[in-house]
């Protein structure tokens, strides 16, 4: 089919409105109050009314929902997609032929931010934590940094307050990447395996075709470096970068021997990758030890919540692969009761199950086609059935968890599944955990 093109008159839609486009939509509206502007989203106009009022929008803007989300984007010069949002969508391909063009907000900010010192990091696990640990290390430095991108913080919240010497690191997710069009002066890979290749999330539908997929847009951070610029990559994944041209330099990284509080053994590939970035910047190693000596689990990250009657009771809900559960189970002896089970993202649990038949004394799942599947592993390799129950509630699992353990016991929640079906998100699920077992 022949590309057509055709002038249009300077209309700017919004592709779903998540937090970065939010933040977007504040940005432009205050920088171009004359700008004509649509949010196009497959909720309803009270939905997002709901939205525009709490971030404190008074502008009427043009709204597009529903059935009509996606309907005519080509009456768009420029279409800023949310990384929830597939640029497969017919919607967008069919604007893509009439001559829109397509963006996104990490897009814009890269293209308008005053400092070029940004740090980027990315990978399937651990980008959080390595992200927020190299933050901590050039506060501690004495530099102006910003902490952003898909750790919850959209950057255009802070792009007024950047100066050019200031640094900003980013954690940067796949759907954030694959159609970026600049790259950091610092990339970072952390671990890449197999993620995001089903559909699993109601409000974010993206997934990528396959691994192929998912690992080109992971690699897409180094795109656009030269060969003044760095990429930290773990050791292991030489074998699949050896396949892409990276014009910047490569420093890998293994695990790191220092000392810390960080609970998980995969823990000191994190550290070890911040390290590295702070070799590149030139950070004394006092500061970083003194940096990596403080610095404690995140939120929901292999997070400790409790001990009770000699039972350790940790929260990992942000554990959505198998992998991730895989490193969580390898960081503790066996008596493990594991809380785990949910959406299905696509994933081989073969492993998974291996592992748990090692270590897991008692495993109770959640409600979901992925617990099913887990299941499914674990027949295959005769793991006994009376360790097996099946909980249909938060409080139901952990009065389950507490009445089944003894001194010396682990429970963990970490789940190697999405969150969605009995829980809105990882955020709710791990809190749900939390409160529960205080409740004890």
């Amino acid at each position: 089919m022949k590309k057509t093109t055709r002038k249009k008159e300077e209309k700017v839609a919004l592709l779903g409105l998540g937090l970065e486009n939010q933040s977007l939509l504040k940005f432009l509206i205050k920088k171009y109050p004359k700008l004509d502007l649509t949010i196009c989203d497959l909720r309803n106009e009270n939905e997002i009314n709901k939205i525009l009022k709490k971030i404190k929008i008074n502008k009427k803007i043009k709204l597009q929902t529903e059935r009509s989300f996606n309907i005519n984007l080509d009456k768009f010069s420029l279409l800023f997609r949310s990384p929830g949002w597939p640029i497969s969508c017919p919607g967008i391909q069919q604007a893509l032929q009439a001559g829109s063009k397509l963006s996104s907000p990490m897009n814009l900010f890269f293209q308008l931010c005053p400092s070029k010192n940004i740090i980027g990091v990315s990978g399937s696990k651990g980008k959080g934590t390595t992200s927020s640990l190299i933050f901590e290390i050039i506060k501690n430095n004495g530099k102006k940094c910003f902490l952003g991108g898909n750790i919850g913080i959209a950057p255009f919240e802070f792009i007024n307050k950047i100066k050019k010497e200031d640094f900003i690191v980013l954690e940067l997710s796949s759907f954030q990447l694959e159609d970026l069009n600049y790259s950091p002066q610092i990339a970072v890979l952390t671990n890449i395996f197999k993620e995001h290749l089903s559909s699993a999330d109601p409000f974010n539908p993206n997934f990528h075709k396959n691994f192929k997929f998912y690992l080109d847009a992971k690699v897409n951070i180094t795109a656009y470096q030269n060969k003044k610029n760095y990429l930290v990559a773990n050791k292991k994944l030489e074998k699949y970068l050896k396949k892409y041209k990276v014009e910047s330099q490569i420093i890998y990284f293994q695990k790191s021997k220092t000392k810390s509080k960080l609970v998980g053994d995969f823990n000191q590939e994190n550290i070890a990758a911040a390290e590295s970035v702070a070799k590149i910047l030139k950070i004394k190693k006092e500061i970083v030890q003194k940096t990596i000596n403080k610095f404690t689990n995140l939120e929901h990250r292999l997070e400790f919540v409790r001990s009770l009657s000699n039972v350790n009771y940790f929260d990992n809900s942000f554990s959505t692969t198998p992998e991730s559960t895989i490193a969580d189970l390898k960081s503790f002896k066996q008596n493990i009761i594991l809380l785990a089970g949910g959406s299905d993202k696509g994933a081989n649990f073969t492993n998974l199950a291996k592992e748990i038949k090692k270590r897991v004394k008692l495993i109770i799942f959640f409600p979901g086609k992925g617990s099913e599947r887990i299941i499914k592993s674990l027949n295959l390799i005769d793991f006994p059935s009376k360790k097996i129950k099946l909980s249909p509630s938060m409080k139901t699992a952990v009065n389950l968890a507490f009445k089944n353990s003894k001194g010396g016991d682990t429970v963990l929640l970490s789940t190697a599944c999405a969150s969605f079906g009995i829980f809105k998100n990882y955020k709710e699920r791990g809190s749900l955990f939390q409160e529960e077992i205080k409740k004890l």
